[in-house]
Protein backbone atom coordinates (compact mmCIF):
# COMPACT_ATOMS: atom_id res chain seq x y z
CA UNK A 1 0.00 0.00 0.00
CA UNK A 2 1.18 3.91 -1.24
CA UNK A 3 2.78 5.35 1.63
CA UNK A 4 0.42 8.56 2.58
CA UNK A 5 1.54 11.82 2.57
CA UNK A 6 0.14 14.40 5.37
CA UNK A 7 -0.67 17.61 3.51
CA UNK A 8 1.91 19.74 5.18
CA UNK A 9 4.18 17.09 3.64
CA UNK A 10 2.14 17.34 0.42
CA UNK A 11 2.37 21.46 0.30
CA UNK A 12 6.30 21.55 0.87
CA UNK A 13 7.11 19.25 -1.69
CA UNK A 14 4.79 21.43 -3.93
CA UNK A 15 6.99 24.28 -2.82
CA UNK A 16 9.56 22.50 -4.01
CA UNK A 17 8.54 20.89 -7.11
CA UNK A 18 8.02 24.71 -7.67
CA UNK A 19 11.62 25.60 -6.97
CA UNK A 20 13.01 23.16 -9.21
CA UNK A 21 11.18 24.33 -11.99
CA UNK A 22 12.25 28.54 -11.87
CA UNK A 23 15.60 26.63 -11.26
CA UNK A 24 15.10 25.27 -14.39
CA UNK A 25 13.98 28.07 -16.87
CA UNK A 26 16.88 29.66 -16.21
CA UNK A 27 19.77 29.63 -19.35
CA UNK A 28 23.14 31.75 -18.70
CA UNK A 29 24.23 32.55 -15.30
CA UNK A 30 27.51 34.20 -13.81
CA UNK A 31 28.64 36.21 -10.74
CA UNK A 32 30.50 39.23 -10.37
CA UNK A 33 29.25 43.37 -10.83
CA UNK A 34 29.12 45.12 -14.10
CA UNK A 35 30.02 48.90 -13.86
CA UNK A 36 30.05 51.47 -16.34
CA UNK A 37 32.61 53.79 -16.04
CA UNK A 38 34.22 57.46 -17.41
CA UNK A 39 37.49 57.67 -17.62
CA UNK A 40 40.14 60.81 -17.99
CA UNK A 41 42.54 60.34 -20.27
CA UNK A 42 45.15 62.86 -18.30
CA UNK A 43 46.24 65.04 -21.28
CA UNK A 44 45.71 68.69 -19.44
CA UNK A 45 44.44 70.19 -23.05
CA UNK A 46 41.92 67.44 -23.15
CA UNK A 47 37.98 68.16 -22.53
CA UNK A 48 37.84 65.45 -19.84
CA UNK A 49 40.46 67.61 -17.92
CA UNK A 50 38.10 70.11 -16.77
CA UNK A 51 34.61 68.79 -17.81
CA UNK A 52 33.41 65.97 -16.04
CA UNK A 53 30.76 65.17 -18.65
CA UNK A 54 33.51 65.38 -21.28
CA UNK A 55 35.18 61.83 -19.64
CA UNK A 56 35.85 59.64 -22.38
CA UNK A 57 33.19 56.62 -22.16
CA UNK A 58 31.68 55.03 -21.04
CA UNK A 59 33.04 51.44 -21.04
CA UNK A 60 31.81 48.75 -19.44
CA UNK A 61 33.66 46.73 -16.46
CA UNK A 62 32.82 43.27 -15.62
CA UNK A 63 34.59 42.16 -11.86
CA UNK A 64 34.41 39.23 -10.60
CA UNK A 65 36.15 36.23 -8.54
CA UNK A 66 38.28 33.60 -10.03
CA UNK A 67 39.80 30.81 -8.29
CA UNK A 68 39.84 33.32 -5.36
CA UNK A 69 41.26 36.50 -7.01
CA UNK A 70 39.39 39.48 -8.26
CA UNK A 71 39.17 39.42 -12.09
CA UNK A 72 38.64 42.65 -13.95
CA UNK A 73 37.42 43.16 -17.58
CA UNK A 74 36.22 45.46 -19.88
CA UNK A 75 33.36 44.67 -22.27
CA UNK A 76 31.52 45.43 -25.07
CA UNK A 77 28.32 47.10 -24.83
CA UNK A 78 26.34 43.88 -26.57
CA UNK A 79 28.19 41.86 -23.95
CA UNK A 80 27.65 43.81 -21.18
CA UNK A 81 23.39 43.56 -21.68
CA UNK A 82 24.23 40.05 -21.74
CA UNK A 83 26.18 39.67 -18.86
CA UNK A 84 23.75 41.83 -17.06
CA UNK A 85 20.78 39.37 -17.49
CA UNK A 86 23.34 36.34 -16.48
CA UNK A 87 24.25 38.22 -13.56
CA UNK A 88 20.73 38.66 -12.74
CA UNK A 89 19.67 35.40 -13.04
CA UNK A 90 22.90 34.24 -11.15
CA UNK A 91 21.42 36.40 -8.15
CA UNK A 92 18.22 34.70 -8.44
CA UNK A 93 19.44 31.16 -8.55
CA UNK A 94 21.39 31.88 -5.39
CA UNK A 95 18.07 32.52 -3.91
CA UNK A 96 16.18 30.02 -5.22
CA UNK A 97 19.28 27.68 -3.55
CA UNK A 98 18.72 29.16 -0.02
CA UNK A 99 14.61 28.68 -0.26
CA UNK A 100 15.02 25.16 -1.32
CA UNK A 101 17.65 24.43 1.32
CA UNK A 102 15.35 26.20 3.94
CA UNK A 103 12.34 24.07 2.99
CA UNK A 104 14.78 20.63 2.84
CA UNK A 105 15.78 21.48 6.62
CA UNK A 106 12.18 22.54 7.31
CA UNK A 107 11.63 18.95 5.64
CA UNK A 108 13.73 16.77 7.06
CA UNK A 109 13.31 18.12 10.71
CA UNK A 110 10.01 17.43 10.75
CA UNK A 111 10.38 13.61 9.14
CA UNK A 112 13.30 13.30 12.37
CA UNK A 113 10.16 14.75 14.77
CA UNK A 114 8.10 12.43 13.20
CA UNK A 115 10.28 9.33 13.51
CA UNK A 116 11.82 10.03 17.21
CA UNK A 117 7.62 10.35 18.15
CA UNK A 118 6.15 6.94 16.29
CA UNK A 119 10.03 5.24 17.94
CA UNK A 120 8.43 6.99 21.48
CA UNK A 121 5.23 5.97 21.48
Amino acid sequence: MPERTSPIAAAQLERLRALREQINAVDLICSGNLLRRTKTCGKPACRCATDPSGRHGPYWEWTRRERGRLVHRVVSPQHAAALAGAIRDGRRIRALLRRWERESIRILQQQNAATDADEAG
